[in-house]
């Protein structure tokens, strides 16, 4: 990082725009960054677009690292539903659905998923006459295919197989498949081709849409900003495609932190970090190159783990850390930090819960950005834990009031007691405003005080949740569960619509203020 900036957090799917399917889709991050502009912000941090597991709604867990998620896909921009009549083309049930999902307040994924793939099929039905008559739009797709053949084929012929076998885990396939025996794949090409060209179809698709709509944003002046996330799921054409490279016995997670006194299993396969540097990290060099190729930055999440992968065997036992010894740890991390930084894009560290002192020490030393929440900023060794003033936060950092995982500011505030206030009040930097930060109500003014000092912090980079900048109380997600509630938030208004809502102006003439008074 190399000035003062600032943005805002909002998933891409919590901002639809009012004709959009129930859930912001790429075309959204055009309105959504003139709004950022209008704000004076500088970035849009969003979370991970990667493919979401057959049923899953989070979206750390991924059925592969490289591809995105066609629930994001812009269905009235694919030229063949276009052709076919657009909207007019879907059934009456179809049409029905769809008017429910654009009037909920959150995402029903289900019914999104269903609908887009459904128009999505027949918009590719259309693409066939195209592509048997080697038309414009099918050279178009044979170059991508082309260009991305580092990644695609295993992608596309995984989800093909996967079908076929009525999503059950590769672990299940027959065994010619789980092998991956040359010559069953080769017949497997064959067998499914017009599958295989499907989904090679949505990625160019998908790519073809990202490239516009990054575009549009750095048209705005706005940067977009990812998030990779530290693991895919089991069931993922990365760890079909790389079996050799992770250990399918043995389950990542987190030891016990402030989300979970039990520590956390996440249920995904651990790295087998040997046979990892043996490939000369190829994988994740490959990862950390489509991260570039997508974003202008992005966080590592859960960096910790690239130094030291905690994960319990899933036959039972103690969990434990790989590589064991510090030595080893350190000379993990730093390759892996210079593997993510290689390509070029801006890398901030998510480095929150329980991360030892060795790693904090080597962030430094590489200059790479960790976050400083504010509420968990504190002394903690010291009489009273006071809390860390904001105007001290080392310049290489991410301030922030919160992530996609904690509860909103305002939650925070009104369940803290009247000593943590008071410690709050005690700093100079609110004792600079004429804010009475001991009081328990949640007031417009004590919200905009807690993220004005924010904006005054030493961090060249201050990122700040969608809800908190608005002090509304709905999370996006709660660590260490699974319920229809996470992932789930929408906006209350449609992005397209925000120049019309006054809640919407106000605080984006707010932010473009604290901007330019804090000269970010």
């Amino acid at each position: 990082m190399s000035r003062r900036r600032s943005g805002l957090l909002i998933p891409l799917f919590a901002c639809p725009r009012s004709s959009s399917w129930g859930i912001g889709d790429i075309s959204d991050i055009g309105p959504m960054t003139a709004w950022l502009r209008g704000a004076g912000q500088c970035v849009l941090q969003l979370l991970p677009l990667n493919e979401m597991a057959r049923g899953q709604q989070s979206p750390y867990s991924a059925m592969s690292a490289m591809a995105i998620d066609p629930i994001y896909l812009d269905v009235a921009a694919v030229p063949e539903f276009a052709a076919l009549g657009g909207e007019a083309s879907l059934t009456p049930e179809e049409r029905e659905r769809l008017a429910a999902v654009r009037s909920r307040r959150t995402v029903d994924y289900t019914t999104v998923r269903a609908l887009k793939q459904a128009a999505l099929g027949r918009a590719f039905e259309r693409f066939l006459i195209d592509w048997k008559a080697n038309g414009p739009r099918a050279r178009q797709l044979r170059a991508f295919i082309t260009a991305q053949d580092w990644w695609l084929p295993d992608y596309a012929l995984y989800h093909a197989i996967h079908d076929h076998e009525a999503h059950r885990p590769w672990t299940e396939w027959p065994r010619e498949w789980q092998w991956r025996e040359a010559r069953a794949l080769d017949d497997a090409r064959t067998t499914f081709a017009r599958h295989v060209l499907f989904y090679q179809y949505l990625q160019w698709l998908a790519d073809d849409q990202w490239r516009a709509a990054r575009a549009e944003a750095r048209a705005n002046g706005v940067a977009l900003f990812g998030d990779l996330p530290f693991m895919v799921d089991g069931d993922s054409a990365d760890v079909w495609a790389h079996q050799d490279e992770f250990r399918l016995d043995r389950s990542v997670g987190v030891p016990p932190d402030a989300f979970s006194a039990t520590g956390q299993d996440w249920g995904m396969p651990a790295y087998r970090w040997d046979r990892i540097a043996a490939l000369d990290f190829k994988w994740l060099r490959q990862r950390a190159e489509r991260s570039a190729a997508l974003f202008d930055g992005y966080r590592v999440d859960h960096l910790v783990g690239f130094y030291r992968t905690y994960s319990r065997p899933k036959s039972g036992g103690p969990a434990t850390f790989e590589p064991a010894e510090q030595e080893a740890q350190l000379a993990l991390g730093e390759q892996t930090m210079a593997v993510f930084r290689g390509p070029g894009a801006e890398i901030v560290a998510e480095d929150l819960g329980i991360v030892p002192d060795f790693v904090r020490e080597s962030l430094a030393r590489l200059r790479a950005p960790g976050f400083k929440i504010f509420r968990w900023e504190r002394d903690w060794d010291h009489d009273g834990q006071p809390f860390r003033d904001p105007a001290d936060y080392p310049a290489v950092s991410v301030a922030a009031s919160g992530t996609h995982d904690t509860e909103p500011m305002r939650i925070w505030w009104e369940g803290a007691s009247h000593e943590e206030r008071q410690r709050v009040a005690d700093l100079p930097s609110a004792r600079a405003l004429a804010i009475d930060f001991t009081s328990p109500e949640f007031s417009p003014a004590l919200r905009d005080g807690l993220i004005e000092i924010l904006f005054a912090s030493r961090s060249e980079l201050l990122l700040l949740p969608v809800a908190d900048v608005f002090g509304w109380s709905a999370r996006i997600n709660e660590p260490g569960t699974v319920t229809p509630d996470n992932w789930t938030l929408r906006l209350p208004w449609a992005v397209d619509d925000l120049d019309a809502e006054p809640d919407a102006r106000a605080r984006q003439q707010q932010l473009r203020t604290w901007t330019t008074q804090h000269r970010r």
